[in-house]
């Protein structure tokens, strides 16, 4: 038995887990773009190469508008999921809601613009305007089902259906590219044939997603009668600072366009195109993991569990960095290789520029991984001006300074290194924030947080223990004991405090460790918080089982067996159950 708030072994098993869905919930888009770009680039030409480009604002718009919904309604999830579990019907409703009217309004403002010929703003050259506005209409199709698809798919993962959203997943992109081959190389549709296959392939992901809850299989159902709109209103609160960056993307992009097309030309925002496309494939990796974050901060919050926020932050900053640099390594390695499946001819200006794309901008990966994990920490625990100045810095400022600077001088490669430095300086923006709020200099993660100092339980006022065996169990009850006596609780609650949570120890490791071959560790946590209330949480990674199922069937049943866990839930002031991202979490309040 280990006593030691910084073991993490459930968060950083639970982290991994749900990681390779989080990245495909972002593929999802990039994909599109990826298998659009190949098309693009071999069955019609550079041209529509340069419609993609130029496209890639509003793909930044679309993708921040989801965010801002996805990372609201997570944050509120997981602050009603401890205190309100009720209240996320609500939530979810209007969320849908809210995606929905938003996503057909830029669906109708989208195609209205090229009706109106207000593309020609983006370029008025022909047959840069043709294939741009083509491939626009073919796009518009799809918005509502890439939008609320991708809500779906948030809360499909915390119902914890990895697995429909894997074959979701899958689908899309096997629809996508069998459309692409049959619009593109069949029928010769052009551009519009790449916006159209990408809205099919799109609606293919969002029906396969809606099938669960319209069997009504799904723990939270669509409720008009449940909608608080005021909800509405949170969600683009807590929102809107993790979607900032993505706006501001949508501003840099223009900024940046603008630039390539004057001091570098139409071949370097090919270029551009290509080695964005396909690292896009590899940018869900970072996008991913702080998906993750956000939702392990957002219910450590709600559980304000300090030591948990500092564990997850520890895991994206150790583990999940050095992922992320094996794939920067092995992008860079594999530079040329990548670029011919664009171009082939290494004379022709545009291969070169796109090699060494492929060789800089995965250097920015490690670096965003911090500012990105920095970004939707600040975002949960409301510190605005953190959230709102690292999105300012991260998605326009930083990369159209050093682009004003750099590109004139370097062409694209000053574009590339402008990434790079970006990176240096929103971790500069993280260490001066840090060392104001602190009022020092930061010497640690936990510093660079900057946690404010009343978040969570003391140091002395909480206990955490992790059980692995049978034999750990049998110490669960002394320590408890210990631990509330020394903090002053009376006799009696210290004893009973010590039974349940052994009790409930015990029936983890006989009922959960044994029904299946995996290794499982159970994370026990004893707070006495200013009420003089000792809270009692039991974490564990096994099959979902609620003890109170248990406790009614044996009241029925036989009363002379599991004493211990009838006798708990009359101890207990409060017992609260819940499968929590695949964890069973049992809370007691003695």
């Amino acid at each position: 038995m280990k006593h030691n708030a910084e073991n993490y072994t459930l968060l950083t098993k639970l982290f991994f887990r749900l990681l390779p869905y989080q990245i495909l919930l972002i593929v999802i888009n990039a994909v599109n773009g990826i298998v659009d770009s190949l098309y693009a680039s071999n069955a019609i030409g550079k041209t529509a190469m340069s419609a993609i480009g130029l496209f890639g604002p509003f793909n930044h718009f679309l993708y921040a508008a989801s965010i801002m919904f996805v990372s609201g309604s997570q944050i509120l999830y997981g602050r009603y999921l401890v205190k309100d579990r009720h209240h996320i019907l609500g939530v979810f409703s209007v969320d849908l809601l809210i995606s929905l009217g938003l996503s057909v309004v830029t669906s109708a403002v989208m195609a209205l613009g090229v009706a109106t010929g207000a593309t020609r703003l983006l370029v008025s050259q022909e047959p840069d305007l043709h294939m741009l506005n083509q491939y626009i209409l073919g796009q518009v199709l799809g918005i509502p089902a890439l939008v609320l698809g991708q809500q779906l798919f948030a809360f499909l993962s915390l119902e914890n259906q990895t697995k429909r959203t894997m074959v979701a997943s899958i689908a899309c992109f096997v629809v996508h590219f069998a459309l692409n081959h049959l619009f593109v190389v069949i029928f010769k549709t052009g551009t519009f044939g790449l916006g159209l296959s990408a809205s099919l392939a799109t609606w293919v992901f969002l029906a396969i997603q809606a099938v669960y809850y319209l069997q009504g299989k799904s723990e939270w159902k669509f409720s008009m009668g449940a909608c608080h709109w005021k909800d509405g209103l949170q969600i683009v609160r807590l929102g809107y600072p993790g979607a900032l960056t993505r706006f501001f993307e949508m501003l840099r992009c223009l900024f940046v366009n603008y630039l390539i097309l004057k001091f570098v030309g139409s071949v370097g925002l090919s270029s551009f195109a290509a080695s964005n496309a396909l690292m896009a494939l590899f940018w869900p990796i970072p996008y991913g993991m702080m998906a993750v974050s956000r939702m392990l901060f957002s219910i450590s919050i709600g559980e304000e569990d300090r030591a948990s926020m500092v564990n997850v932050m520890h895991i994206a900053m150790t583990k999940c960095m050095l992922l992320i640099c094996a794939v920067a390594a092995l992008i860079i390695l594999a530079a040329e290789p990548l670029t011919q499946l664009y171009y082939r001819n290494p004379a022709d200006p545009v291969y070169q520029m796109t090699v060494m794309g492929f060789r800089i901008l995965p250097l920015c990966m490690p670096l965003s991984l911090i500012s990105l994990n920095f970004t939707c920490y600040a975002q949960s625990m409301e510190k605005k001006k953190l959230s709102i100045l690292l999105a300012f810095v991260d998605g326009a400022f930083g990369v159209c300074l050093f682009s004003f600077i750099l590109i004139p001088m370097m062409k694209m490669n000053g574009l590339y290194v402008s990434n790079v430095l970006n990176g240096l300086l929103c971790f500069l923006v993280i260490v001066v924030n840090a060392w104001i709020e602190l009022k020092r200099f930061p010497h640690t993660l936990e510093d660079l947080m900057a946690i404010p100092p009343s978040f969570g339980a003391a140091e002395d006022a909480r206990i955490d223990i992790t059980v692995e065996s049978m034999d750990d169990v049998m110490e669960v009850s002394r320590q408890i004991i210990d631990f509330c006596r020394l903090r002053g609780i009376d006799r009696r609650r210290a004893f009973f405090a010590g039974l349940c949570m052994e009790e409930m120890a015990g029936n983890v490791v006989t009922h959960g460790f044994s029904k299946d071959n995996n290794p499982h560790t159970a994370d026990i946590r004893v707070v006495h918080n200013s009420d003089d209330i000792v809270i009692l949480r039991i974490r564990d990674d096994c099959k979902a089982f609620n003890p109170l199922d248990r406790a009614n069937v044996m009241e029925l049943d036989d009363t002379g067996k599991n004493v211990g866990i009838r006798l708990s839930y009359r101890i207990a002031r409060d017992v609260k159950y819940q499968n929590l991202l695949g964890l069973n979490v049992l809370t007691m309040k003695i």
